[in-house]
């Protein structure tokens, strides 16, 4: 029996994937580097920690990367500020849907104040009981680490949560933490390794309210 739904963050409740790409794009291009989106594909759900990590495996040791992931954030935040960032389709109102039904909570590796400040922004935060973000933990997705803090903080085992994701190291973090995994793909499209691990696939938010 289900008894609550577990959000993903960017790419699922906010289009803010897109935006990050072209920030990100425009940062490595300041560092004389072009991006054949396996960098960034690679780094879609982890945190900072590893995202460096990731970073210099690809691109080597001297590759000043707390420099370029603090380019990036000040790019995201020129757009933020410009333009927004918005929900993608039908993230309020599947969350109102929800919300009357389950624990609705978030597991993000985005750090918590840029998430409350997102969520905030758009009129959503209320809707989630906890928030757990990428600076509570040590190792951020694929990592089981924070399905398994997020499901603790609202009391309750793996095994009755659905983890709403759209990257592959998310998906991988659900499913080893436990959770049944639906995934509503936004920029990368599922493989059959990660088909597998998928309860469902969704093509968008509305169809949660069909399976849940």
């Amino acid at each position: 029996m289900i008894k609550a739904v577990i959000f993903d963050m960017d790419g699922v409740i906010l289009d803010s994937e897109s935006v990050c790409d072209k920030t990100w794009e425009a940062a490595l291009a300041e560092e004389g580097f072009v991006d054949d989106k396996d960098a960034i594909n690679k780094c879609r759900g982890t945190n900072y920690a590893d995202t460096c990590k990731i970073l210099h495996e690809l691109y080597g040791s001297d590759f000043p990367a707390e420099k370029f992931m603090a380019r990036g954030s000040e790019l995201f935040h020129q757009v933020e500020n410009e333009q927004g960032i918005p929900l993608l389709p039908y993230a309020k109102e599947v969350l109102e849907y929800l919300s009357a039904k389950y624990i609705v909570a978030l597991a993000s590796s985005t750090r918590e104040a840029s998430v409350r400040r997102l969520l905030k922004d758009k009129d959503v935060l209320g809707y989630f009981k906890t928030l757990t973000t990428g600076d509570m933990v040590s190792h951020s997705k694929p990592d089981p680490e924070i399905y398994r803090l997020a499901c603790a903080s609202i009391g309750l085992p793996p095994e009755v949560c659905v983890a709403v994701e759209d990257s592959p190291n998310g998906i991988k973090s659900a499913y080893t933490a436990g959770l049944k995994v639906v995934m509503v793909p936004d920029r990368i499209a599922p493989t059959k390794e990660i088909e597998k691990l998928c309860w469902q696939i969704c093509p968008n938010l509305y169809e949660l309210e069909k399976i849940l």
